[in-house]
């Protein structure tokens, strides 16, 4: 009868053994299938493009400071004696620099010394070796993250990277006996259940390590017996199947530890840089003790939240890890004393904007959205967040001027206000350094300079003359006289803008585009050939469709803002077109380079024609609708050229040196008038963003290129001056194979012999 009970009592523990061993061979292949991917989404990072320094660049010592700060450096008040300190000084500036690490290039931090003269970077040299460094580079700063709908935000770490203190101090603030239990721990949870039986409450916890990470990655939060066992199960699953230091990591790496805004702070990593602004393996006992004991609570024990509530439980950790032996008692005191110091709490602000959004277009030819938010890329770009900022600020403060002064500008409605848009473009590289896309993103998404259509108005004028250049020169005469055309069928008298190009009957070309004549500049598209003209814009590649209408010498259509900076870069550059570039380097979470942006650059024009236009458009900041730019005593020479539609409702100023273009808009949404000129409304914000960018003006000159000379010319008729008896001579560049032949009608030589004759004659009264 014993025999046949004990039979029947094996068989279901045979069974219930079996379904256990079964289920767990189950759980062990559905934890390695999760463990042996890809365990978290890593959001890729995207990084501005690195900071170049060297003597006599134009750069202040506040602007340099700013741009340190902003790459998380800390003020201190002695020499700086880590990465990532910096003290500024009167006429000089000192940094202990972070190690720079982008793709082909690593650089060891160091101590330097920057000195400065009148605005300019007077020297540069390491402090520790006194060498005089030529050129310095900085490190790129952080500008955004691709975040997948989790939005969590993490640093990995592998646990050799993890100092001991902080190993330490989790294990006292979450399982002591970590080490030697095989998934879940008995005296834990008796010890407990006895702490919280005392206490009436819920005041400690039971679970190990091992089983949080179970039920962080397999499990619900529900607390049901069916969920527990669960946990149990799977915890002993991992831990025969894992080494202890590999559970460690993950749970290390995976671990909730606060919030910033609306983005999740997860791991260790993460949690050293969003409270203490340090790498892990750089924090202090008080810190790591600190990160510790935010796990097990951080809406109540983050220090951003109760910092006096932070620093008990930062304390509890210590007393726990000196109880088990894992530090002195002096640590102990010195770690107690020690004031808890966070780098301070900033939302994840997007920076740069409508720059990120235009970057993940460019993206989206070479990673898929879920890519980007799952494979941790680094992505390096073109941006540079000091004309960034610029930027930004320049087209706020002028646009608040603008409705300061004219009153019937403001509204009140964010959807109905003024806008304007701004990109600076360098224009051998088609690099995007700023892209500005509007007022305000938060009220406004759609980017201006990327997706909007405006007519240009006088800024398209250059494209003209540049078609012209084929048959006529800068000092050819064109038509001021009033003259009707037909349009459709329809009679249309093209006006000029600027009284001061009233009264004359002709004027040169330069003249014309420097006033931004309008009757001049129809004549001169008329004489050139309205299907040249368009045919001459097609290598630009406007989307924009263009018609040989006589009123697209007046910029009578559409243009996309971007491909306008672009097509201007052509004149900067001298002749190439570049492709507009955000995208530098990607590269892997492990620095393997995947993707390198290479210069798509197109030869349209000849350096001698760019150059000429270049020229030209000088004339229009030193005499003609840009003159106002003198007021702000910018170190030029500059080159540029406004534009004004009908009824003012675009209002342009695009801009540039033979280093960085800026293009300017201002208008309203909805077309309503600005009232205001190119030169008046946009203008000043071009002038502001280049007064506060001097690392970007050098003050060169354009360089003139083989194919152009210089000729001394009749202001009345453009061609060649007939030695001194012209009495309006100039110097002006052409082509060489457009240079004039043919003396000037106006005003003949005269024969030197004669003249002599006649003079003698009147000396002596009519006598010879």
């Amino acid at each position: 009868m014993l025999k046949k009970s004990i039979k029947w009592l094996l068989i279901p523990m045979v069974l219930v053994s079996a379904a256990v061993i079964l289920y767990g061979w189950y759980l062990s292949g559905r934890i390695e299938k999760r463990f042996s991917a890809r365990l978290w989404r890593v959001p890729s990072t995207v990084y501005s493009d690195t900071t170049l320094l060297y003597p006599g660049q134009g750069f202040d010592r506040k602007n340099l400071a700013a741009k340190l700060e902003s790459l998380g450096y800390r003020t201190v008040a002695g020499p700086p004696q880590k990465q990532g300190e910096m003290r500024l000084a009167k006429g000089y500036l000192e940094a202990y620099l972070n190690d720079l690490k982008i793709p082909a290039q690593h650089r060891p931090g160091n101590p330097v010394r920057l000195r400065f003269d009148r605005g300019r970077i007077k020297s540069i040299e390491r402090i520790d070796t006194g060498e005089r460094l030529p050129i310095l580079e900085l490190e790129p700063e952080e500008i955004g993250q691709f975040y997948g709908p989790e939005r969590e935000r993490r640093q990995l770490v592998s646990i050799r990277q993890v100092p001991p203190n902080l190993v330490r101090a989790t294990l006292a603030a979450e399982d002591s006996r970590f080490y030697g239990h095989h998934g879940f721990d008995p005296v834990g949870i008796l010890r407990a259940f006895y702490v919280n039986l005392r206490a009436g409450r819920i005041r400690q916890g039971g679970s190990t390590i091992t089983q949080q990470l179970a039920k962080n990655f397999f499990l619900t939060p529900e607390r049901t017996i069916s969920r527990k066992l669960n946990e149990l199960v799977m915890s002993v699953v991992i831990e025969l199947k894992y080494q202890k230091d590999e559970i460690l990591e993950i749970y290390l790496n995976d671990i909730y530890l606060g919030q910033n805004g609306t983005v999740a702070i997860d791991g260790v990593g993460e949690a050293c840089l969003f409270y203490f602004a340090k790498s892990v393996k750089d924090i202090s006992l008080a810190e790591a003790a600190t990160i510790a004991g935010i796990i097990r609570a951080p809406g109540r024990y983050s220090p951003y939240i109760d910092k006096e509530r932070c620093r008990q439980r930062r304390d509890a950790v210590l007393k726990a890890m000196s109880a088990k032996n894992w530090i002195s008692d002096p640590e102990l005191q010195a770690a107690l004393v020690q004031p808890i110091e966070t780098v301070g709490e900033s939302a994840a602000v997007k920076k740069a904007p409508y720059f990120m959004d235009y970057l993940s277009h460019q993206l989206e030819s070479l990673y898929s959205p879920d890519d980007l938010t799952r494979l941790g890329l680094a992505i390096y770009t073109t941006l540079d967040t000091r004309v960034q900022y610029a930027a930004e600020q320049a087209l706020y403060r002028g646009l608040r001027r603008l409705e300061s002064s004219i009153a019937t500008l403001k509204r009140a409605d964010p959807a109905q206000k003024l806008q304007g848009a701004v990109v600076v473009i360098q224009p051998k590289t088609g690099f995007i350094l700023a892209m500005v896309g509007g007022r305000d993103y938060a009220a406004s998404q759609y980017n201006r300079i990327t997706q909007s259509r405006r007519q240009p108005g006088s800024a398209f004028k250059p494209f003209i003359y540049l078609a012209a250049l084929d048959q006529l020169t800068p000092a050819s005469r064109l038509s001021n006289e009033p003259r009707t055309y037909m349009i459709g069928g329809r009679p249309w008298t093209p006006e000029n803008a600027a009284q001061e190009v009233e009264g004359e009957t002709s004027v040169s070309m330069r003249t014309a585009l420097a006033t931004s004549n309008n009757r001049a500049t129809v004549d001169l598209a008329m004489k050139t050939g309205l299907e040249q003209v368009v045919e001459k814009t097609v290598p630009f590649q406007f989307s924009t469709p263009i018609k040989p209408y006589p009123s697209l010498a007046l910029g009578a259509f559409e243009v996309v803002p971007l491909e306008l900076a672009r097509a201007y870069c052509v004149f900067a550059g001298g002749g190439t077109l570049p492709h507009p570039l955000s995208i530098k380097d990607v590269t892997d979470d492990h620095g393997r380079l995947l993707s390198q942006s290479h210069l798509n650059i197109e030869r349209l024009i000849s350096p001698a024609k760019a150059y000429i236009i270049t020229d030209m458009l000088k004339s229009v900041v030193s005499e003609g609708t840009a003159r106002a730019l003198s007021g702000w005593n910018l170190p030029g020479p500059f080159a540029g050229k406004t534009g004004t539609t009908n009824n003012f409702r675009d209002a342009w100023f695009v801009g540039y040196t033979p280093d960085i273009l800026a293009l300017v808009w201002v208008g309203f949404d909805n077309g309503d008038p600005v009232k205001a000129s190119g030169a008046k409304a946009a203008l000043p914000i071009w002038a502001e963003l280049v007064k506060t960018i001097p690392q970007y003006i050098s003050g060169a000159d354009f360089k003139m290129p083989d194919g152009v000379v210089a000729r001394t010319v009749c202001s009345e008729s453009g061609l060649l001056a007939a030695g001194r008896t012209c009495p309006l001579p100039i110097k002006e560049i052409f082509l060489e194979d457009r240079v004039p032949d043919q003396p000037c009608p106006l005003h003949p030589a005269r024969n030197a012999i004669k003249d002599l004759i006649d003079g003698i004659k009147d000396l002596f009264g009519g006598r010879p």
